[in-house]
């Protein structure tokens, strides 16, 4: 159960990390340290600000290409007669889930 819930959770977070609100955040991290430690803000400060911009950038990349991809499969789906519809709801699954599926070949929705 507790498994479980930190599935979800994880999931949550890298959804969230894909908002625009998430480099509102950093935005808001980088000018509290400039205002409050601004001594501690050197080229390893600029470093770490930066990779940190970067997982945001990639992330929200990647859920973007995610989320086109998943509509355009979904799209597939419904006009393929022989497809199974509840395939298309596996959105909403764990990964974990979804691959027990694919690998059973199991029927779920």
């Amino acid at each position: 159960m507790a498994t479980l819930q930190l599935r979800e959770a994880l999931t949550k977070v890298g959804t969230l990390t894909s908002r625009p609100a998430a480099f509102l955040i950093l935005g808001g991290y980088t000018v509290s340290w400039f205002v409050f430690e601004r001594e501690t803000l050197d080229w390893h400060g600029a470093a770490t600000l930066i990779t940190w911009a970067m997982t945001l950038f990639i992330q929200r990349a990647e859920h973007r290409d995610t989320q086109a991809l998943q509509a355009k499969l979904d799209e597939l789906i419904k006009a393929n007669d022989k497809a199974r519809n509840e395939i298309a709801e596996m959105d909403d699954k764990e990964p974990e889930e979804i691959e027990r599926i694919r690998d059973g070949g199991q029927r779920r929705s």
